[in-house]
C-alpha cells in the first residue's frame, strides 16, 4: 500500500496559498500538485501558475489535456453551462480529478487531498469523497487560517495575487457565468478576443435552443452596446461608493483595493473552480 498526497491548483489564490502553506508546513510531505484545464483559462492564470511552480520547486500536472470546454460543449449539443446545470464543472474539473486518482484507489493506496476551504468559510463543504481510502483533509479551516492571512502567504513566499484580481474575481474559464456584469464589462477591456469568443458561443447555443445566457438576464451583444456598458460602470461605482461609506475612518483600510467580493458579496461560486 502507497500513501499518496494531492493537491489541485486551480489559479486562485486560496489553493496557490495552501500549496505554499504545506510547503512550507510539511515539507516531509511529497504532494503532488495538479490543475485541471478546461482550455479556456485566462492568460494570466497560466503566467500565475508559473510563478508558483518556481516557488514549489515541481510541475504542476496538467489534467485534461484532450477533453477541453469545445469537446464537452458539443457533447452537450451546444447547449451552454449555466448555475441550474453546471456541466462545465462535472466534466472539466471533478471527472478529470476522479479518473485520475481512481488507479490509485483501486490499488489500494491511500490518497490524502488537500482543499483550501479557509476558517471564514464555515458554509462551504470541498469535494466528499464515497471512496474510504481517498481522504480528503482542509489545513486552513484546521489551522484558522482566513482570507486575510491567505494573501499574507502569498506576499511573504514573492509571489503575489494572480494578475487578474486587478478586474475580476474569480479564476476559472474566461466565460465563467458566475462573473457579475462589470465582470464582464472588464473582461471586453482586457481580453476582447475571448470576449468575443464568448458571444460566438452564445449565438451557437441559442441557434441550438439552448435557454441560457452567459450573464444572467441579458445576451452579451445587449450587454456590450455602449449604453449598457456605461451603465454597468455607473451601477458599479454607486456600489464602491456605498461600501467606502460603511467603511470606517481608518486610513490602512481604506488604502486597501477593493475587492469585488465587499461590493457584491460573496454570492454564488464553484469552489472547485474557484478556489
Amino acid at each position: 500500500m502507497v500513501e499518496r498526497h494531492v493537491l489541485g491548483i486551480s489559479g486562485g489564490r486560496d489553493s496557490a496559498a495552501l500549496a505554499v502553506y504545506m510547503r512550507q508546513h510539511h515539507p516531509e510531505l511529497d504532494i503532488d500538485y495538479f490543475f485541471t484545464d478546461t482550455g479556456k483559462e485566462l492568460p494570466e492564470v497560466y503566467e500565475f501558475l508559473g510563478r508558483l511552480e518556481g516557488f514549489l520547486g515541481k510541475p504542476i500536472l496538467r489534467l485534461n489535456p484532450e477533453r477541453d470546454f469545445d469537446f464537452w460543449l458539443r457533447e452537450y449539443n451546444n447547449f451552454l453551462p449555466s448555475p441550474q446545470t453546471r456541466w462545465c464543472t462535472r466534466q472539466l474539473k471533478i471527472k478529470p480529478f476522479e479518473e485520475w486518482v481512481r488507479p490509485f484507489v483501486k490499488a489500494g493506496d491511500i490518497v490524502n487531498s488537500y482543499v483550501a476551504i479557509r476558517s471564514d468559510e464555515d458554509y462551504r463543504e470541498g469535494y466528499v469523497s464515497a471512496q474510504e481510502n481517498l481522504q480528503i483533509h482542509l489545513p486552513f479551516r484546521t489551522a484558522g487560517i482566513d482570507k486575510a492571512a491567505v494573501g499574507e502567504i502569498l506576499e511573504a513566499a514573492g509571489i503575489g495575487l494572480p494578475e487578474y484580481y486587478r478586474w475580476r474575481s474569480r479564476s476559472g474559464c474566461t466565460f465563467c457565468f458566475y462573473q457579475q456584469k462589470i465582470e464582464w464589462a472588464r473582461l471586453l477591456d482586457e481580453h476582447p478576443e475571448a470576449f468575443a469568443e464568448a458571444q460566438r458561443y452564445e449565438k451557437t447555443a441559442m441557434e441550438h435552443g439552448s435557454p441560457f445566457s452567459w450573464s444572467h438576464g441579458e445576451s452579451l451583444d445587449s450587454l456590450a452596446r455602449p449604453e449598457r456598458l456605461r451603465q454597468i460602470r455607473i451601477d458599479h461605482e454607486k456600489r464602491v461608493a456605498r461600501v467606502l461609506a460603511r467603511r470606517p475612518v481608518n486610513a490602512l483600510v481604506n488604502d486597501m483595493p477593493m475587492d469585488l467580493d465587499e461590493v457584491y458579496g460573496q454570492g454564488k461560486v464553484c469552489v472547485t473552480c474557484h478556489k
